[in-house]
C-alpha cells in the first residue's frame, strides 16, 4: 500500500472485536502484563535491526545503540513504550496491528476459559500481546518507521475504545525521524496507580529484567521539601537510567540465578504466563563452545501437532541474536522445547543454508538432544508427577522420535510410556521396563493391541486368550503408534508382538499341550473353514482355526508381513496409496455359532452366515461395511430363518 495515503477509517475484523472485549474482562486483574508484553515486542524489533544489519549495517542509520524506553505523563495520564528497533512500514502495520489476520485468532477466542491466569498465558501464545495495552488503556497510539525508509515513511495507527464502539482504527502517513516504533497508552479510568515511576519499575524487575536490552526510564530524584507535591515527593529528571540488569541471564554463573529468574525469562522467551515444567542450563567448553538453557513448557501450544510450526529455540552468537525459529538446533520431535542456544564459535552472518550444513549445528543439536533426554530422564526416575504432566502434554509428540533419532534409540524406548491391559486405564503410564518387570514366566514377547479409539483396543478380540492367562498388553490408540511399532521391534531383547498380525505364538505359555489341540481342531475343522474360504471367496487371503479366541465367534488378522488393518485405515486416511491385501479370518471353533455353521444344510444361508461372520470381525476391529445394507439385508433374513425354525 502507498504510504502517501491520506488518513483512513478501517474497521476491525469480528474476531479481533471479540477478542478485545474477552481480553479485557477476562485479563484485568493480570494488567500489569500489558507491559511485558509491549517489552517483549520492542525487545524482538531490536533483535530484528541486529540481525538484518548483519548484511546491511546502513539499518543502523546514525543510531547503533539499541535500547527500550518507558515513560509515563502523570498529566497527560499516558504511558509510553518506545524502541529504536527495526520499526514497521504501513503494510506491515496493517498486517501486524490493524487487524488479527492470522489462524490462530478463532482458537484464541475458542479457549479463552474465564480462568485469568490460564487466559493470560495464552496472549503470548497466539501472538496477540500488543492487543494486551486495551486492558489498561482505552485508546492506543502508535507510531513507527521502518529502519532504512525515509523519514516521510512513518506510520501512525490509532484505535479508541470510546469511539463507534471501539470496532475502528485509524491508519494515515506522518514524518518520523527516528526509526523503530513508539506506542503511547491513554490510560482507563481507574488505572492511575500506573502512573508512577516505582510501579512501572516494580514491573520491569519481575518480568523483563532478564532482557537483554537495556530499558531505560528517567532517574527520579527528592524534592526538596518545600518543592514536595502533597501526593509525590518524587520528580523526574533529565537523566536516564538502566532500571532492568540488561545482561544475558544464560552467560550468568548458575549460582547466581534464582529460579524466580529462570522462570521469568522462559515466560519471556516462550510467550507463556505459566513457569516451565523444568530446565537445564550448561555451558559446554571443549571443541566447541556454546551455552544451552533449555526449557520444557507445562502446556502444549495449540499447534503442537502441526510440524511446520515455528521451534521454540533462539539461536545467539556470542550473545548477539540471529533467529527465533532455529529449526536445525533440535529434530522436530523436540519442537516443544523453548530456550536459547549461544554459541561462541559460528558466525554473526549465518543463514538458515549455512545451519543446514554446519559442523558446529550438528555438535549443538547432538549435545543439546543428549540435554534434554537427560532432563527428561532425570523427571522420569525423581519427579514422576511431573513427567506425568510432561507425558500427557508432549507424549504423541515425543513419540516421534523412535523413528526420527535413531542414534538416541534406546534412550527414547525407555522413556515411551503406554497405556496397558495391567490397569485397563487410558492413562499412559507403562513403560516398557514395567511391562518387561511384569513378563509371565516363559513369555518371551511383549504384545500389543492397535486401534482408532482406547476403547477399540481395550475391548478388541484378539485379546480375549492372553487376558485368560493373565499376559499384559500394551493397548495404543495414538495415531502415531503406528509408527512406534513400525521401528521399535524389540525391547530388552524382548520382540513386540501385534496380537492381530500372523498366527498368535504364546511360547512356552501355549505349552505343547495348546499346540496339539490346535492342530488337531484344524484338522477336524478343515472341512468347515475350507467351505467358509469358498463363500468368502476374494475377501480373504485363508480361513483358519484358532484358540486366540474364547468369547468371540471369529477375528480378523493380517498375514505376518501384512499392513495391519488400523494402519492400513490410517494410511488411507491421509490419502494414501495402500498395497491391495486380505486379512485372515480366523474362527472360534467351541463358539455356538460356528457350531451351528458347521451344522447348517443350506447353502444359500451358509453363504449368508459366511459373510455376516466377517463383516461381524470386520466391525469388532473398528474396520468400516463397504455394503452396510447388504449386510443388514442378510441378518434380518437370517434372524427370521432362526424363527421360523
Amino acid at each position: 500500500m502507498d504510504n502517501t495515503a491520506s488518513k483512513e477509517t478501517l474497521g476491525f475484523q469480528t474476531e479481533v472485536r471479540q477478542l478485545l472485549d474477552l481480553m479485557i474482562h477476562s485479563l484485568y486483574s493480570n494488567k500489569e502484563i500489558f507491559l511485558r508484553e509491549l517489552i517483549s515486542n520492542a525487545s524482538d524489533a531490536c533483535d530484528k535491526l541486529r540481525f538484518e544489519a548483519l548484511i546491511n549495517k546502513q539499518l543502523f542509520e546514525i543510531d547503533a545503540e539499541l535500547r527500550i524506553r518507558v515513560a509515563f505523563d502523570k498529566q497527560a495520564r499516558t504511558i509510553t513504550i518506545a524502541d529504536n528497533g527495526i520499526g514497521m512500514s504501513r503494510d506491515e502495520v496493517i498486517a501486524n496491528i490493524g487487524t488479527i489476520a492470522k489462524s490462530g485468532t478463532r482458537e484464541f477466542i475458542g479457549q479463552l476459559t474465564g480462568e485469568q491466569a490460564r487466559d493470560a498465558h495464552l496472549i503470548g501464545e497466539f501472538g496477540v500481546g500488543f492487543y494486551s495495552s486495551f486492558i489498561v488503556a482505552d485508546k492506543v497510539t502508535l507510531v513507527t518507521r521502518r529502519a532504512g525508509l525515509p523519514a516521510d515513511a512513518g506510520v501512525k495507527w490509532e484505535c479508541d475504545r470510546k469511539d463507534a464502539g471501539g470496532g475502528q482504527f485509524t491508519i494515515e502517513p506522518m514524518e518520523r525521524a527516528a526509526r523503530g516504533t513508539e506506542v503511547t497508552l491513554h490510560l482507563r479510568e481507574g488505572e492511575d496507580e500506573l502512573l508512577a515511576g516505582g510501579r512501572l519499575r516494580a514491573v520491569i524487575h519481575k518480568y523483563s529484567d532478564h532482557i537483554v536490552l537495556p530499558i531505560v526510564m528517567k532517574k527520579e530524584v527528592w524534592q526538596k521539601e518545600e518543592k514536595r507535591d502533597k501526593s509525590d515527593n518524587t520528580a523526574v529528571s533529565d537523566e536516564d537510567e538502566t532500571v532492568n540488569q540488561a545482561s544475558a541471564l544464560w552467560a550468568r554463573p548458575k549460582s547466581g540465578i534464582t529460579q524466580e529468574q529462570y522462570d521469568e525469562f522462559y515466560k519471556h522467551v516462550a510467550h507463556d504466563f505459566e513457569a516451565p515444567l523444568c530446565h537445564v542450563h550448561a555451558k559446554v567448553e571443549g571443541n566447541k563452545e556454546y551455552t544451552q538453557l533449555l526449557y520444557i513448557p507445562t502446556h502444549a501450544p495449540f499447534d503442537l501437532f502441526d510440524r511446520e510450526h515455528r521451534r521454540g529455540i533462539r539461536l545467539y552468537v556470542r550473545r548477539v541474536f540471529i533467529m527465533d525459529d532455529a529449526e536445525q538446533l533440535l529434530p522436530t520431535y523436540l519442537r516443544f522445547v523453548r530456550g536459547v542456544i549461544d554459541s561462541n564459535d559460528l558466525p554473526l552472518n549465518v543463514s538458515r543454508e549455512i545451519l543446514q550444513e554446519s559442523k558446529d549445528i550438528e555438535a549443538i543439536r547432538a549435545g543439546s538432544v543428549r540435554r534434554v533426554l537427560g532432563m527428561l530422564e532425570d523427571l522420569a526416575g525423581n519427579e514422576q508427577e511431573k513427567f506425568a504432566i510432561f507425558w500427557k502434554e508432549f507424549g504423541r509428540v515425543f513419540k516421534e522420535g523412535v523413528g526420527e533419532d535413531p542414534a538416541n534409540h534406546e534412550r527414547i524406548a525407555k522413556l515411551l510410556r503406554f497405556a496397558s491391559t495391567h490397569a485397563d486405564t487410558e492413562t499412559q503410564d507403562v513403560a516398557l521396563a514395567d511391562y518387561v518387570a511384569r513378563m509371565k514366566p516363559g513369555q518371551d514377547r511383549i504384545y500389543y493391541a492397535t486401534a482408532d479409539t482406547f476403547a477399540a483396543a481395550k475391548n478388541s478380540p484378539h485379546l480375549e486368550v492372553l487376558r485368560k492367562k493373565g499376559v499384559e498388553v500394551l493397548l495404543l490408540c495414538d495415531r502415531v503408534d503406528e509408527w512406534v511399532v513400525g521401528h521399535l521391534h524389540a525391547y530388552d531383547g524382548k520382540p513386540l508382538q501385534s496380537v492381530a498380525k500372523g498366527e498368535l505364538d504364546l511360547g512356552k505359555l501355549e505349552g505343547e499341550t495348546g499346540k496339539k489341540e490346535q492342530e488337531k481342531e484344524a484338522g477336524e475343522y478343515k472341512e468347515l473353514t475350507e467351505k467358509i474360504k469358498q463363500s468368502l471367496g476374494e475377501r480373504v487371503k485363508d480361513v483358519r482355526v484358532t484358540l486366540r479366541l474364547t468369547d468371540s465367534p471369529a477375528c480378523l488378522v493380517a498375514d505376518q508381513h501384512d499392513l495391519g488393518a488400523n494402519l492400513e485405515r490410517l494410511l488411507k486416511a491421509a490419502g494414501q496409496k495402500v498395497p491391495q491385501t486380505k486379512p485372515i479370518l480366523e474362527i472360534n471353533p467351541h463358539h455356538p455359532l460356528l457350531q451351528r455353521l458347521k451344522e447348517e444344510a443350506d447353502a444359500q444361508r451358509f453363504n449368508d452366515w459366511s459373510h455376516v461372520l466377517f463383516d461381524q470381525a470386520l466391525l469388532s476391529e473398528g474396520g468400516q461395511l463397504e455394503d452396510p445394507a447388504g449386510f443388514v439385508k442378510k441378518l434380518n433374513q437370517l434372524m427370521l430363518a432362526i424363527d421360523k425354525s
